[in-house]
């Protein structure tokens, strides 16, 4: 009986749908209803992309920490970040950095690859299979999901956020520099930092929310910017905000972007 349970889990290891999850890094976000987007009294919103719209977001798997450099290292053999640390989140990488990362982890796992790149660089040829079991970024509306994780205000813990209860720039205390992943208490789904250290990468090209979303959003067709969220060490409270975006051109990279990955349930 022993031996049979022995092969049984050396099969199941085999296979790609029972690969490991980064290492059991890996929350379920069960799907749901939400309103993406900021209400018009909450201070400091702009009010030009942050307007409040019903979306359906499907269960899925997202990163408990942003990726640190110690795995981004394992994976890419290089650490490109400025503040120098294993347990400190990978930083200094580009949208297409953190593609090239998702695919190989997946290869490594015995996963399926998300991105099919025909012209590496070039982020119009990149070709997301959404039905891919591997590792990929996760979608605005996923990211903005599981940082909510059921609240409704500015931010996961409230309505104010404290330097002890994230990484940011305030009055009271600037650290300078990012901290190591999981340094303050993570939210209701058991995610860290996804308020400040650094700036996270999404797969969606930004643009204003349309009038109606479909469930499963992935974003704008094309802008030239692809949306970061999250908010980072450097910034004031409010960039930290639950519906709060920011955007980047894919090819750049700076001391206050990383991100996490995500994969489907």
């Amino acid at each position: 009986m022993k031996k049979f349970v022995f092969l049984l889990i050396i099969f199941c290891l085999l296979l790609p749908g029972c690969a490991k999850q980064d290492s059991g890094n890996m929350a379920l976000v069960k799907g749901g209803t939400f309103l993406m987007g900021s209400p018009e009294n909450e201070p400091e919103r702009r009010w030009w992309d942050e307007h409040q719209v019903r979306v359906r977001v499907s269960s899925f798997y997202i990163g408990r920490y942003p990726v640190t450099q110690d795995k981004y290292e394992e994976i890419m053999g290089i650490n490109p970040s400025g503040f120098i640390g294993g347990n400190l989140p990978v930083e200094n990488v580009s949208w297409f950095d953190a593609i090239e990362y998702c695919n190989k982890l997946s290869l490594k796992e015995g996963l399926t690859p998300v991105y099919t790149m025909s012209n590496p660089g070039y982020d119009l040829d990149i070709i997301w299979d959404r039905k891919a079991n591997g590792y990929r970024l996760p979608t605005e509306a996923e990211w903005e999901f599981a940082c909510r994780a059921g609240t409704k205000t500015p931010f996961n813990t409230g309505n104010n956020l404290t330097t002890d209860q994230a990484n940011f720039s305030s009055e009271d205390l600037f650290r300078e520099t990012t901290t190591p992943v999981g340094t303050f208490a993570p939210n209701s789904l058991g995610l860290f930092d996804m308020h400040g250290n650094i700036w996270e990468w999404c797969w969606d090209w930004y643009d204003e929310y349309p009038a109606k979303m479909k469930a499963n959003p992935i974003g704008a067709e094309f802008s030239g910017f692809r949306v970061t969220r999250g908010g980072c060490w450097l910034n004031p409270e409010h960039f930290l905000r639950s519906a709060a975006r920011d955007a980047f051109r894919p090819w750049t990279a700076s001391s206050h972007r990383g991100f996490r990955v995500a994969r489907n349930r």
